[in-house]
């Protein structure tokens, strides 16, 4: 298994743009990277789930080619577990410290970049912000990415079974998954901003809105369309996929008012847009100088844009950077209050809180249905939405909080 494991590997898949180019196919085993581009060309239409395959199937490319000598093709069930070994503890040639494009455009030919690796070594935001910098030595692979490879490589090789390409799905073998994957007994509570964090949050915003409209205006409503519409933040960037326009707001007969987005795995769903919601647009529309309130049915100009307002915000760091900053500047806010605890732990928080923290407050604080918060938030079932609801878990505590050692029994 130590073979060549000191080579530092090359990567092979490139975006989507330039998928069709070949890039260091292995001589020995021709035919590998072409059965997984014709796995991955079927995600096409879904760039997040493309790059979330295209990861871990080129990584088990080069494992199989590099360190097993051997074919995608002739993996077995005894492979994939050595294969999870080696991804625990690679070597530390294959492991960077930060995010890299995989390849260059240099003089109109795509280049290999020599920074990228296999395997990402980490630390949480909090350190970063404190000056310090991930390690290769500090490596480790988390529960998650190990649910991820059995995923995505249990659906390249079903793609390979139903194609006719193999014979068998190696990870479908693997019988005790539960030696590699943790199960919680308990569901694991949903990540989400506190009270008084997103009151900062939205306190700081308004406020740098007000000091710089035209550049922060645009971060109050996406602050307000993440958290009182559940949105993701690709669902407010453009893509080939969708385009995000003023008229996805329309009304119905009745004069209610709902947005249409598509998001997560292609689906399109239509949101109820609440007052506040509402409000949230006519401000940033009067901010762009729109000539109406409101969007009318032939409006479709982009929802989100540029600075320049010339085009649509196109890239989903662009829209993380935006709210990373109105974090940054609650985070100061609830430092100089020596609110220091709620402040550390705003330090460990993502975009993606706000939608968790807005399905939360409805469901808890203002007690709408859970059916309704489900087709809002577009889960697929009323169970991924109820982990949200936090009445039996504070009854939970309540029934525990005066346990004492000296009660009579």
């Amino acid at each position: 298994m130590a073979r060549n494991s000191n080579i530092k590997p090359n990567p092979i898949i490139d975006t989507l743009e330039f998928f069709e180019l070949n890039h260091n196919s292995n001589q020995k085993y021709p035919n590998d990277l072409g059965f997984a581009k014709q796995f991955l060309k079927q995600y096409n239409g879904n760039i997040s789930t493309f790059n979330c395959y295209r990861k871990e199937v080129e990584r088990f490319l080069q494992w199989a080619w590099l360190i097993q000598d051997i074919s995608i093709l002739d993996i077995r069930r005894e492979h994939i577990e050595s294969y999870l070994q080696f991804c625990e503890k690679p070597p530390k040639s294959w492991i960077g410290t930060k995010v890299v494009a995989r390849f260059h455009t240099i003089e109109g030919q795509r280049k290999p970049n020599p920074e990228w690796r296999p395997f990402i070594s980490k630390i949480p935001k909090s350190e970063t912000k404190q000056g310090n910098s991930p390690n290769i030595n500090n490596f480790s692979f988390s529960q998650k990415s190990i649910r991820e490879i059995f995923v995505a490589l249990g659906s390249l090789y079903q793609f390979l079974l139903t194609e006719g390409i193999c014979n068998i799905n190696p990870v479908a073998s693997i019988r005790q998954k539960s030696k590699y994957i943790q199960k919680n007994q308990t569901s694991k509570r949903v990540p989400r901003l506190s009270e008084e964090q997103w009151k900062a949050v939205l306190d700081s915003t308004q406020q740098v809105a007000l000091e710089n409209p035209g550049k922060h205006e645009r971060s109050l409503f996406i602050i307000s369309s993440l958290y009182l519409m559940y949105l993701r933040i690709s669902e407010l960037a453009s893509s080939k996929r969708w385009q995000p326009q003023m008229n996805h707001f329309f009304t119905d007969s009745y004069g209610h008012w709902w947005f249409t987005t598509v998001g997560k795995g292609n689906k399109e769903r239509t949101i109820a847009v609440s007052d506040a919601m509402l409000e949230a647009l006519k401000r940033w529309r009067k901010s762009l100088g729109c000539l109406t309130e409101l969007p009318t049915a032939d409006d479709n100009s982009p929802l989100v844009l540029q600075l320049n307002r010339k085009s649509a915000v196109s890239s989903t760091k662009t829209i993380h950077n935006i709210v990373q900053f109105c974090f940054n500047q609650a985070i100061d806010d609830l430092n100089s209050q020596q609110k220091t605890e709620e402040a550390l732990s705003l330090n460990t928080a993502t975009a993606h809180w706000l939608r968790h923290t807005g399905i939360s407050d409805d469901i808890n604080k203002r007690e709408r249905p859970i059916i309704h918060v489900r087709d809002d938030a577009g889960h697929s079932n009323v169970a991924t939405t109820d982990r949200y609801n936090d009445v039996v878990l504070l009854e939970r505590h309540r029934t525990a909080k005066d346990k004492s050692m000296d009660d009579e029994i």
